[in-house]
């Protein structure tokens, strides 16, 4: 029986979520249970002061002894003094150890975050990544402290008042007692109401988030689309949908300290009118009388107000249960047992009958079969949607497929270790990502073991050394946040310089140039072609013109690919490429 209640007690949230996160609080042990030490006197200073009110009341104010009087003011206030330390004592250990804490989960959050496949970003909002892996971990280790802090304190005030109270009349603390546990009872009975509600307020909060984000990210649009209005009332529905959702929150547990407060006051009614009786009967004394009464007002005063902190109490548990379920989390696409190491790509790449999509039953790839042989140059090109960036997307691994194997000198890229996959690939995309930081930072990405000179031709190749002498600074440039004060071509030959940096032996040039104007295209497109020598090149085009010297091209549509060959070869055809080919020839000859 014993057994199982310990299984009960142990299975309890509290300690369910306590017991994990004792990893991140055994490395500051020493100070996180200084923390809980200190908390002693502070927790029974309370009963101290109950106590002494009863020899306060019999020898002072009944027997008239004035050496008394004096004594026990004295007492107060240097217990007073010690109470005060100690709180300041654990307010300081808490936080350092609290902060500690923190670190290390988020740091635990964020490993987990950059481990999360493409997948998982194209369907989470940046309001609930930063909710998930951030504010979670914030009010899970505040919560978790201020649980900690305030469970050992009035523990401690709890069990030494509970002892003056039986010093001073057990009959009282009976009575007394089973009001307090009455008062209680509600609250078991609460938590599975709110539960829902505190997912909502959570993807609330997650919401308004998103909103702030996106008016960061996208400040340009609203002002020439004058989207202000627009932004604002979305903004504000959202706000209104947060305000109901708290007010629920309110009607759910609202009555929780109203309920409270009238069973105390039942308690401490019952416990004037019994002890009333019990000194008129010459049963306790005054002193007794008055020191039970200071006793039971200091063990009711936190429980009267634990309805106005539960729902606090209750959020910090669910954060908790978030936390660990984030960090329990294991990602799809990852490394196998025993993955395959490469150090490059030697022979080719091979589709078998690869099928993949997005969405369960809409197909955005259908059984593909396509060899891309190393050295040569590969184009794929087709209407929009059709399938031609997800057609390389898989190459790295940012998706897996759903039928069939992508195979590299005859390894499934699946079982290929993830890091030597994307090592061996570099990546230009059409609205390339810069990091907040400087030109360097950008073209280095983090890349320690180089040499000045390799950073230089890369720079040159780029066609970036015009540009860079034109600034004061030179590489160690400011670009600001997304390389906000660079321009579109300037953008491009940045991250063309980053893939020459990286040296891989397959490029992959997804639209580089669609987005840009004739000059900097041309531009541009010359450190292409410098990055394209001797390296196999996958070319995702829209301007057919760029992709004329392709040793192949794929025009993929709808998921299949409907025409391969060379350029003369496709033109020969008079399929779908030769007329994409004729349409873009009139539009640039018009």
């Amino acid at each position: 029986m014993f057994k199982k209640l310990k299984q009960k007690i142990l299975s309890l949230p509290m300690f369910v979520n306590y017991r994990k996160m004792w990893p991140y609080v055994k490395p500051y042990s020493f100070r996180a249970i200084c923390a809980v030490l200190v908390t002693l006197p502070i927790g029974s200073f309370d009963a101290l002061t109950a106590w002494i009110l009863k020899p306060y009341m019999d020898v002072v104010l009944v027997e008239k002894q004035v050496a008394a009087a004096s004594l026990m003011p004295l007492v107060i206030v240097a217990g007073s003094f010690l109470q005060s330390f100690c709180n300041y004592a654990a307010t300081y250990l808490n936080t350092w150890v609290g902060q500690k804490i923190t670190i290390k989960l988020k740091g635990d959050l964020y490993h987990k975050l950059l481990e999360k496949e493409a997948n998982y970003f194209d369907h989470t909002s940046s309001g609930d990544i930063i909710m998930n892996f951030s504010k979670c971990a914030e009010t899970a280790c505040s919560g978790l402290l201020a649980n900690v802090k305030l469970f050992t304190t009035r523990i401690f005030s709890s069990i030494s008042l509970i002892g003056v109270l039986f010093w001073n009349s057990w009959q009282l603390s009976i009575v007394a007692l089973l009001f307090m546990f009455g008062a209680l009872l509600p609250l078991t009975k609460v938590r599975k109401k709110i539960k829902s509600i505190m997912s909502k307020q959570i993807g609330g909060m997650a919401a308004i988030t998103t909103h702030y984000n996106e008016t960061f990210a996208g400040n340009r649009i609203i002002a020439s689309y004058n989207l202000h209005e627009y932004q604002e009332k979305k903004f504000m529905n959202d706000l209104t949908g947060l305000f109901k959702v708290s007010i629920k929150m309110v009607q759910k547990t609202g009555m929780l300290s109203p309920m409270i407060h009238f069973i105390i006051s039942l308690g401490i009614a019952g416990a004037i009118w019994l002890g009333s009786y019990l000194i008129v009967t010459h049963q306790i004394s005054s002193g007794n009388f008055v020191s039970f009464i200071a006793a039971l007002l200091m063990l009711y005063g936190p429980i009267k107000g634990i309805g106005n902190t539960f729902t606090s109490v209750q959020m910090s548990f669910m954060m908790m249960d978030q936390v660990f379920a984030t960090l329990e989390s294991i990602p799809t696409i990852r490394n196998v047992d025993n993955p395959v190491h490469i150090d490059g790509v030697h022979k080719d790449i091979v589709y078998d009958h690869v099928n993949f999509e997005y969405i369960p039953g809409k197909p955005v790839l259908k059984d593909i079969n396509a060899k891309i042989e190393i050295g040569k140059m590969y184009a794929f090109v087709g209407n929009s949607g059709g399938g031609k960036t997800t057609f390389v997307n898989l190459i790295p691994r940012f998706y897996d497929i759903k039928g069939g194997s992508i195979l590299i000198d005859g390894v499934s890229v699946k079982n290929i270790d993830l890091h030597d996959l994307r090592e061996n690939i570099a990546i230009v995309f059409q609205d390339n990502f810069l990091f907040n930081g400087t030109i360097r930072e950008n073209i280095l990405l983090g890349k320690k073991d180089y040499k000045e000179e390799d950073l230089q031709k890369a720079i040159e190749s780029a066609c970036l050394t015009d540009f860079i002498k034109t600034l004061d600074k030179g590489l160690d440039t400011e670009i600001g946040e997304r390389g906000v004060l660079l321009s579109g071509g300037q953008k491009q030959r940045v991250a063309i310089a980053r893939a020459f940096m990286k040296n891989a032996p397959i490029v992959i040039l997804d639209e580089a140039t669609s987005a840009l104007d004739n000059k900097s295209e041309a531009i541009v497109q010359q450190a292409i072609d410098n990055l394209m020598k001797d390296r196999t090149v996958l070319v995702i085009a829209h301007r057919l013109s760029t992709v004329k010297n392709a040793d192949k091209i794929f025009v993929i549509n709808e998921g299949n690919i409907v025409e391969e060959g060379t350029h003369e070869e496709l033109i020969a055809l008079k399929g779908e490429y030769a007329a994409l080919y004729e349409m873009q020839f009139k539009t640039k000859k018009n």
